[in-house]
């Protein structure tokens, strides 16, 4: 049996929450990404993803996302709670906060308000944000203590901060539940500009580009694998439902059987 394939959030940013189960559903996804927008999601919202969830068999792999920052509400009391409702088998969470003893504390206590409820929280590092590399994540979760923690890696942040594979498999292999997956051009962009462009807008499908898929995904055996391919070629594909289909099969030839 091979990997759970999910088709991450990212992908259909103009689909709402219950109508991105139905389309992972009829394009044949069996696992699917959340989003959750804290300024207009409703207890009606959470009641009809896991409506959608239960009539379709899918799977939400994860719910995202939790990003504490200077000026704002991170929502997250609001996220675990639809999490919970939904099934949601992962939060993702990462941070705008500039001091890493912060980001620490407020992920404890996400994970903390997350763990009654059977849910892991995963750290993401971001080339454009404060946490920025796979080692800051690393030592954040082992920090906060956290026994439902872990890390994150998008193969294109991971590729972009610099990190390698190496990196990965010098770390133990259950810190990570599960990967995002895309593909990309080999050069790094040059600024924080391209970098902010590349991971909205300018992602590929697995095999397109020149990232090393392959050798992350025998890196780190067995896990659930989110394609994160945002990316403005698939956004002009009209119809969610052919959008997802056509990444579906990229996915399944790349990395369905590894």
């Amino acid at each position: 049996m091979g990997r759970l394939l999910s088709l991450a959030a990212g992908v259909q940013p103009d689909v709402a929450p219950a109508d991105m189960v139905s389309v992972a559903s009829v394009a044949g996804w069996p696992a699917v990404g959340i989003w959750f927008d804290g300024k207009t999601w409703s207890d009606t919202t959470s009641r009809e993803v896991r409506t959608r969830l239960d009539d379709t068999g899918v799977i939400a792999l994860d719910i995202e996302p939790i990003i504490p920052s200077e000026d704002g509400n991170d929502f997250a009391e609001q996220l675990i709670e639809a999490a919970a409702v939904i099934g949601a088998q992962h939060i993702l969470f990462t941070s705008r906060l500039k001091e890493q003893v912060r980001t620490t504390d407020r992920y404890q206590q996400v994970c903390e308000m997350a763990r009654p409820h059977g849910i892991n929280v995963v750290c993401e590092f971001l080339p454009i944000f404060p946490l920025n590399t796979l080692s800051m994540a690393a030592e954040i979760v082992a920090d906060s203590r956290a026994t439902n923690g872990g890390v994150l890696i998008d193969n294109l942040h991971l590729s972009r901060s610099g990190s390698s594979v190496e990196d990965v498999q010098a770390m133990p292999i259950k810190l990570f539940p599960y990967l995002q997956i895309c593909d990309a051009v080999a050069e790094r962009p040059a600024d924080f500009g391209g970098l902010l462009d590349e991971a909205l807008n300018g992602r590929l499908c697995p095999g397109e580009g020149s990232l090393p898929i392959i050798e992350l995904l025998q890196a780190v055996p067995d896990v659930p694998l989110s394609f994160e391919v945002r990316s403005k070629f698939l956004r002009d594909i009209n119809d969610p439902v052919e959008r997802a289909k056509y990444l579906l099969k990229f996915a399944q030839q790349t990395c369905g059987n590894l």
